[in-house]
Order: C-alpha cells, then sequence, then structure tokens
C-alpha cells in the first residue's frame, strides 16, 4: 500500500513539478526524519547512561562497570540474532557496499535497528560512538524515501548522502560538517546538484535537534591562538598522522571480531567482560567520553581522578601525564573490543576521544615544562580535528566539524595546520580512509570504479534470449544444419529441465567441425563448460570485473537453476553509455 501510494505519488509530481524540487521536498522529508532518529538516539543513550552511573555510584570501587558493557552487548547481540535475524548493516563501509553495488538500496529494518542496538550498546558502557549508527539510519532513511518513490539510483544516492548529513548534523548541531561529511566520506565529489540537498537536509535535521533536544555538545571558551605556539600545534600535528594510522591498523584488526571460535553470545559476553575490567581501570572510557572530554575542555582534570582507582597517585603530575597517554592509546582498543564482540557503534567518537587526549598531552606536557604556557582547551579542540582528519582523510569534515561544535572559529588556522599534516601523514602510511581500506582488499571494491552508474542497469535488460537450445546428444551433423540459419557465435546446451550442461563456442570449434561430422561425433564431444555461470541475482557491477578477469565477451546466465540467456560484454558497454548520457543529462536537469 505504501509502495502504490509512493507510486501514485510520484506520478503526480512529474505532471506538476519538476525533478529537481521534488527531490528537494524529499530531502525536507529525510532530514526532518534523520533529525528525529538524531534525537531519539540522543535521548535514549544518556537516559541509559544516567541509570548505569546512579547504579554505579552505590557500589564500592564502581565495580558494577565490570557488568555493565557485557548486559549491553550480549542485549544488542539478542536483538540482532533473535528480533532482527542478523539482517542489520552495520558500520559506513556497508553503506559504500550499497551505494556501489546495490543502487543505493538499504533494507528498511536499518532504519530502526541501529537505535535499539547503538542505544543498548552505548548506554551501558560500551566504548563506542554513536555516529556510525546515526549516519546507517539516516542512509536507510534516504534510501527507502527513494524506494518508495521508485527514483533513480542517482537521486535515492543523493537522498542516502542526505540522511547521512541530516543525522550527523543533528547529533552535533554542525549542518556544514554534516553535509562535507557525506560529500567527502559518502559521495566523494561536490556538485551543486547534489549539494543544494545535502544542505538543505541538514539544516532541517539541526532544526528539529535544536527544537526538541537543545544544548551544544561541546563549550569552549578560548582564548584564541599565538604565534609561540606555532611549533607545538605542528608537533600535533605530526602526533595526530601517526595517531590516526595506529588508530586505522588497531580498529581495523578488533572490529573484525575477537574470539571468534566461540558462538555470538560467549563473545559477547566474554567481549563486554574485557572492555569492563579496561572501564574499571580507565573509567573514562564508558560510553561515548563525551562528559570526560567536556571537563578537561573546561580545564577540570580533577574529573579524571573522580572515579579512578588510582586518584592519589594522579595527584603527581608526571604520573597524570602517564594516564592520559594511556588513555589516548586504550580508547580504540576499547572501541575494537566492543564493536568486535558484537556490539553497534563506530569509530567516530572514539577517535574524538583519542585526538581530544592526545592534544591535552602535549599542552598538558609542555606546560609541566616552564618553557612556556599553551592554552590547553586550544589544543584539545585542534588534537580532535587532528584525529579526525588523518582516520577519514576528511580535512575540511574535520575542520569545520570541530569550529562548529566547540565555537573555537578563531582557531580555524591551528585547525587548517594541523589537519593538513596528520591528512597527509595518514595517506603516506594507508592511500584511502579505514572504511574504503576494508572494502578494497576484503570486498574487492575499488572506488576507482564507477559502481554506481554499473548497478543503475538492470541485469534482466542485457541478457539475449534469442537463444537455439542444443542437446548434447544431438549429431554435430544436425548441429552443423543449424549453423546455417544462425549467425550466433554461442550456443547453449541444456538438458530437458532446461538446465545448462555447457556451451559451444564457434571461435574454438570452427577448425574441428568437419573433423567432427566425419568422424560422427555429437554435440557432447565438442560442447565445454563455461568459465563462468552468472546467478540472476548477481550485481551487474560485478559483470564487468568477471569479463575482464577471464577475458571473455559472452557468458550465460542461471535462474534457479534453468538456463536464461547470454550477456555480452559488448552490450554492457552500451548499456553503461546509455546510463551515463542519462545520468549526465539529470545533473544538467537539476542544474538549472
Amino acid at each position: 500500500m505504501l509502495k502504490s501510494l509512493g507510486y501514485k505519488i510520484a506520478s503526480w509530481r512529474l505532471k506538476v513539478n519538476s525533478q529537481r524540487n521534488f527531490l528537494i521536498y524529499c530531502s525536507v522529508f529525510v532530514g526532518f526524519f534523520g533529525g528525529l532518529a538524531a534525537v531519539a538516539l540522543k535521548f535514549l543513550v544518556h537516559l541509559m547512561e544516567d541509570v548505569s552511573r546512579n547504579i554505579s555510584s552505590h557500589l564500592p570501587f564502581h565495580i558494577i562497570y565490570v557488568f555493565l558493557p557485557a548486559l549491553g552487548i550480549l542485549l544488542a547481540v539478542s536483538w540482532q540474532h533473535l528480533i532482527n535475524r542478523d539482517r542489520i548493516q552495520k558500520g559506513i563501509g556497508n553503506i559504500l557496499i550499497n551505494i556501489k553495488k546495490n543502487r543505493s538500496n538499504i533494507r528498511s529494518n536499518n532504519i530502526y535497528s541501529h537505535l535499539v542496538t547503538s542505544s543498548l550498546t552505548v548506554g551501558f558502557g560500551g566504548s563506542s560512538g554513536l555516529e556510525a549508527p546515526i549516519v546507517c539510519t539516516g542512509a536507510a532513511i534516504g534510501s527507502n524515501v527513494g524506494k518508495i518513490f521508485n527514483l533513480s539510483p542517482y537521486e535515492k544516492t543523493v537522498l542516502l548522502a542526505a540522511g547521512a548529513s541530516a543525522g550527523i548534523a543533528a547529533v552535533f548541531n554542525s549542518p556544514i560538517a554534516g553535509v562535507l561529511f557525506s560529500l567527502e566520506i559518502l559521495i566523494g565529489e561536490i556538485t551543486i546538484p547534489t549539494f543544494i540537498p545535502l544542505l538543505i537536509a541538514s539544516a532541517t535535521g539541526v532544526v528539529v535537534s535544536k527544537i526538541l533536544y537543545s544544548g551544544q555538545l561541546f563549550h569552549l571558551v578560548t582564548e584564541g591562538w599565538v604565534i609561540s605556539a606555532l611549533p607545538f600545534y605542528l608537533i600535533l600535528g605530526v602526533l595526530s598522522g601517526y595517531t590516526a594510522v595506529y588508530i586505522a591498523k588497531v580498529a581495523g584488526k578488533l572490529e573484525k571480531g575477537i574470539l571468534l571460535k566461540q558462538n555470538r553470545y560467549i563473545r559477547a559476553l566474554g567481549g563486554g567482560l574485557m572492555l569492563g575490567l579496561i572501564i574499571l581501570i580507565f573509567p573514562a572510557l564508558f560510553g561515548e567520553g563525551y562528559h570526560y572530554l567536556q571537563e578537561i575542555l573546561n580545564g577540570n582534570l580533577e574529573a579524571l581522578k573522580d572515579e579512578s582507582l588510582f586518584s592519589n597517585w594522579l595527584a603527581n603530575p608526571w604520573i597524570m601525564l602517564l594516564f592520559i597517554a594511556a588513555l589516548v592509546l586504550m580508547k580504540i582498543v576499547a572501541a575494537g573490543i566492543t564493536i568486535g564482540a558484537g556490539g553497534n557503534g563506530g569509530t567516530f567518537a572514539p577517535t574524538v576521544f583519542t585526538g581530544a587526549f592526545l592534544g591535552l598531552f602535549v599542552a598538558f606536557a609542555v606546560n609541566q615544562t616552564g618553557l612556556i604556557h599553551l592554552n590547553t582547551s586550544n589544543f584539545i579542540a585542534v588534537g580532535m580535528a587532528g584525529a579526525l582528519s588523518g582516520v577519514l582523510h576528511a580535512p575540511l569534515t574535520a575542520i569545520f566539524l570541530i569550529a562548529e561544535i566547540t565555537g573555537g572559529y578563531v582557531l580555524f588556522i591551528p585547525l587548517m595546520l594541523v589537519s593538513a599534516i596528520s591528512y597527509v601523514i595518514a595517506r603516506l602510511y594507508n592511500k584511502h580512509n579505514m572504511y574504503w581500506h576494508d572494502l578494497i582488499h576484503e570486498k574487492n571494491i575499488n572506488p576507482g570504479r564507477d559502481y554506481g552508474m554499473l548497478n543503475a542497469i538492470s541485469l534482466d535488460s542485457i541478457i539475449n534470449r534469442h537463444y537455439t537450445a542444443i542437446n548434447k546428444q544431438m549429431p554435430v551433423a544436425d548441429f552443423y544444419k543449424i549453423l546455417a540459419s544462425s549467425n550466433a557465435n554461442i550456443f547453449a546446451v541444456l538438458n530437458n529441465a532446461g538446465e545448462l550442461e555447457g556451451v559451444i563456442w564457434m571461435d574454438e570449434i570452427r577448425k574441428q567441425l568437419f573433423t567432427a561430422i566425419e568422424e560422427g561425433n555429437t554435440v557432447a564431444d565438442i560442447m565445454v563448460t563455461p568459465p563462468a555461470i552468472i546467478d540472476y541475482a548477481e550485481p551487474v557491477s560485478n559483470l564487468m570485473d568477471l569479463f575482464d578477469k577471464l577475458d571473455v565477451w559472452q557468458l550465460p546466465v542461471v535462474k534457479d537453476g534453468r538456463f536464461e540467456g547470454f550477456v555480452s560484454k559488448s552490450t554492457l558497454l552500451s548499456k553503461y553509455r546509455e546510463v551515463i548520457i542519462q545520468q549526465h543529462n539529470e545533473t544538467d536537469l537539476f542544474a538549472k
């Protein structure tokens, strides 16, 4: 019924509205619900965190910290397994896969599943972030709005990115950063037709968040930066780059899973208890960690002692310095365990946390020497941008996000310098950001290949169903008579059930054809097994890779075991050219 209504609205809008205007209307709708989702997630997580902290305050040494993360991850895993049936697609990497290989289609259950599982994970102390889940939720909203109105893959991609922008913008109250995140991470290019819907969705998401859940994430009081601090900002930039490399490697390994030989529930329980022990030693790693981040921005380092087992030792500034360094290294370990054990979250918030404490480490260490006094809050804010820039390979997003959420616009020069240095160093070790790195090496997805355009092609539209079925018992002499009335270069050999048994390539058997006739051979003697058989459900983007790899021009297609026809590389290339022309026309239409 919903889809039927969507088709009716789509028909109406084609009569009375331009394509460009309708996409803008959709972006408002997507931005509104993306903002609502962000508000709901923030509310749920903060509610659960308050309950967790109240419980822990009544127990000695906050021993409940050992068990709360395990409970949250266990509940999240149970939801994914028993209720969601493992249909949730976690992480920004899966959004990129859907854009590149699934025509920007995301399952509708992802609209609500991330809200439930991430709030359970982070609310009970899981040391990960909410940004990836809200990006996934917003992207699912945009994709499914596009599906309801039967929009093209290009339009669905724009709405998917608009939903992600709205989610990020609403979480951080940062509209520009929301837009830049989608352009740098999800789409990879900046065009006016794409920029406008993203900007509108992002602004709408922030308005919804401001009305329903007002308040800045961080508050920074800054005096501006001084030229004498410049060398130390450069040092922070270098350290940020190497820290970004460390984050990408550690997170990449741990997020793939821990205790892999155990079943999911043992993994969740074991990983949760490991995480709980780490949090018992480093309470600042509980949840996102933004509470402690705000405290150090305010200059209140005493907050790091409040719940620590080593509060007396931390009175010594050099032990405090070592403790801060340990937090820099351990946050991403805790985040990796959280996700690797089955929890739902992202590395965005842990990266921000790590960068903040790296900036604190540099400023605190220099201040202890007495050579110069650095503004600690400035270095904390700039450290956040440096870590984000290096990990995401998105310096613009990092600069504007930190400037917007901290109000530190006077820090633009240090933000630019540190972000640029971190980005350059991170690129030396990892050509792609951590999301693309895994997809390239594990999923064989190349960001240079335009999978979006290829998957805009329907496999059904390029199958050649005009074929002559040959039985393998047929004498070659009879097959030769069929050749006289056909110009085909490939023939399918089928059994009585319509199942493919082999193919005959004329280029390969032409020279031996007359010998086979003289010797009384049958088709079974000259047919061959094709180098690959394409399943009807195969994404079209895989076909081009297959043709190039096998160096062939035609391959058979099978659906539910029955032969459907042949797909040729030349037909695919022709259709690909049509899609390119169509997409350019759509872009020109939006630009008018």
